[in-house]
């Protein structure tokens, strides 16, 4: 058996079309752009690329991007001030603070401190806490994009097996709850799980999310069984001073007994950002008081 190969590219290229269209649609209506506002704090190389993409992916979507770009050495207090500020905002719909933040900065803090309706990150207490009793609210985008990509290829997703790899905030403990959402039977496996290969074995769905460099064997995977790899991890190529991007799934074994699975790069990753010019989008949406139909994004 060879894995059918889920392409996350195509698949998030399709939903920032749409999100393209409706965010013209809601420009038409409302008589503004829907706007995303992204904070970054300090230099790190990873982040500025991240915020780079995200704005200009905002942009080629219609929508308006506002960044702000502040020294590592910014007091706590001023980027509290500077959420203050963007929660205020009306130009704003969605709020992005790109983690990690600098060692002085209480994450958990300037997270919370983000109105829960501009969190389009999904990290929030109040959207965590929407999530788990099944309320509207704003999910992580890449358990988000995972669920969409399960569900394009699987269609009914009711009364699997699911085991999810990882216990996040970020992605393992939501992405759980969008499965059991979707009535499947869940389980979360980590560090700590005695005999994880069986327990990864006899699942329909696994989602891999702890990044740890291609440690899912094709020998812990049920035949025909869907794999979602969200680990992005950087090892040693075999060019001496060159470096290749892995998943938490040994690929090519797994893709031997796989009925379908994500590759690294090219999967899970292209969601994420689509995902959130999503949530930003929506968020629009209820601002203005405007409908969206629930399956229109």
């Amino acid at each position: 058996m060879t894995a059918a190969v889920i392409d996350g590219k195509a698949f998030a290229a399709t939903l920032r079309a749409r999100v393209g269209e409706l965010a013209r649609a809601f420009e038409q209506k409302a008589g503004r752009k829907a706007g995303l506002a992204v904070v970054l704090v300090g230099e790190d190389p990873a982040s500025q690329v991240y915020v780079r993409s995200k704005g200009k992916s905002a942009l080629e979507a219609g929508m308006a991007s506002f960044e702000h770009k502040l020294p590592a050495d910014t007091a706590e207090a001023d980027l509290l001030a500077l959420v203050e500020q963007l929660n205020a905002d009306a130009a704003v719909d969605g709020i992005l603070v790109q983690l990690p933040l600098p060692p002085h900065i209480d994450e958990q803090k300037v997270i919370a401190a983000i109105a829960p309706d501009k969190d389009v990150d999904g990290f929030h207490v109040i959207n965590a806490g929407r999530l788990a009793v099944g309320q509207p609210g704003y999910v992580p985008c890449t358990p988000l994009g995972c669920l969409m990509l399960l569900k394009d290829k699987l269609g009914d997703l009711s009364g699997l097996d699911a085991v999810v790899i990882g216990r996040s905030n970020i992605v393992g403990k939501p992405m759980a709850q969008l499965l059991l959402a979707e009535s499947c039977t869940v389980t979360i496996a980590h560090s700590r799980t005695k005999d994880l290969s069986s327990v990864v074995r006899r699942a329909d769905i696994v989602v891999a999310a702890v990044g740890r460099p291609e440690m899912v064997k094709a020998d812990w995977i049920k035949p025909g069984a869907t794999v979602i790899d969200v680990g992005i991890n950087r090892v040693p190529a075999a060019e001496e001073g060159k470096t290749r991007l892995v998943g938490d799934v040994d690929y090519h074994g797994v893709a031997e007994v796989a009925g379908a699975i994500t590759p690294v790069p090219g999967g899970v990753g292209p969601m994420t950002i689509a995902v959130l010019l999503r949530n930003a989008l929506v968020a629009a949406y209820r601002h203005e008081g405007i409908e969206l139909a629930a399956d229109a994004i």
